[in-house]
């Protein structure tokens, strides 16, 4: 599906839009020549950063607010074309330890954001940012949509009920939602100041300060990736469709591996790195841990045309050239 000329003149609001994959968002859609509107809380651990928009902050409108904070909510969204609702608490160990926390952001704030577009822009267009976690320990591979949902934590229930308030405001009210189920998405821009939001954010940051890596259990897990610039996409093609509305699709990879695999690639990056260490799983992430997981996004294919191009070393390659260059603003 060609999507040009769907943005131009647009108004469009990014939930989350300081953070990683809104800000990658803005820079497509300021290119598209949209008019841009930022919502973010800029709360330090989320992961919003006002670098990430410093070759567009001219380009752009941000506003500094809670998706939480119901008043604020009903007039930002008023006017809007699309809604790109990328704003969430997405730490799976977080949820745990502050369970609250979680539910007013991945479930309170989207019945709040919902609402206020029901009431005040019903014919906005809203693409919800989901999650692969939501499934669980996988019964099958590759896993599709139709997987039974039996998250392992805290955030991913809320992701499910968040999700899921989307689907009932569009079957019942009619409202022009669609969700897109992210398995893990890495690039520039993500917070990689620690291990609490990626694993992989995490490695990286070592990879970069040539630090070893720490595998837990046997590194033989399987996971998929997308590089920022194939989902930025996705969310494009979700949000031009009108044949997405109502509909939910995994993204994916068609080149999943393993941990250990994914270890090598990074010191193959920067082969000055120390070796990478295998250790014991933490218990609290053992109880947490899903498995193998790797996603079928066949009908993402199909009916939107979506299938991601950016190879997951070209992808890692660029990941880490833009952390050599840019630490202090990161670390």
């Amino acid at each position: 599906m060609d999507y040009a000329g769907k943005f131009t003149g647009k108004r469009v609001l990014i939930t989350g839009g300081l953070g990683f994959i809104g800000s990658h968002l803005a820079h497509r859609l300021v290119d598209l020549g949209a008019e841009v509107l930022l919502v973010d809380s800029l709360i330090p651990d989320y992961g919003g950063n006002l670098f990430n928009i410093a070759e567009i902050e001219h380009r752009v409108r941000v506003n500094i607010a809670d998706v939480r904070d119901t008043h604020g909510m009903n007039c930002l969204v008023q006017h809007q074309d699309y809604l790109f609702n990328l704003a969430g608490q997405v730490s799976h160990l977080d949820s745990m330890v502050d369970p609250f926390t979680d539910l007013e952001i991945n479930c309170r704030s989207q019945i709040s954001i919902l609402e206020a577009c029901r009431q005040f822009n019903p014919e906005a267009k809203i693409v919800f940012a989901s999650t692969r976690q939501i499934y669980g320990k996988p019964q099958y591979l590759p896993v599709d949509e139709k997987h039974p949902l039996a998250p392992t934590d805290i955030n991913g229930v809320n992701k499910v009920a968040g999700e899921w308030y989307h689907m009932v405001y569009h079957r019942v009210y009619g409202l022009r939602t669609v969700s897109l189920r992210m398995t893990n998405t890495y690039g520039p821009h993500m917070r990689v100041k620690d291990a609490r939001q990626t694993f992989l954010g995490w490695w990286i940051h070592q990879i970069v300060d040539n630090k070893a890596l720490q595998i837990f259990g046997d590194g033989k897990q399987i996971r998929d990736f997308n590089y920022v610039s194939d989902v930025v996409e996705a969310l494009l093609l979700a949000g031009a469709a009108p044949q997405a509305e109502g509909e939910i699709y995994n993204l994916g990879s068609d080149e999943p591996v393993s941990l250990l695999k994914l270890a090598e690639m990074l010191r193959e990056i920067n082969p000055e790195a120390e070796p990478f260490a295998i250790v014991p799983f933490p218990p609290e992430k053992k109880r947490i841990d899903i498995g193998d997981y790797h996603g079928d996004f066949t009908k993402m294919t199909g009916q939107l045309g979506w299938k991601p191009e950016v190879s997951l070393r070209e992808g890692l390659m660029r990941t880490v050239a833009f952390y050599r260059a840019n630490k202090a603003h990161y670390w």
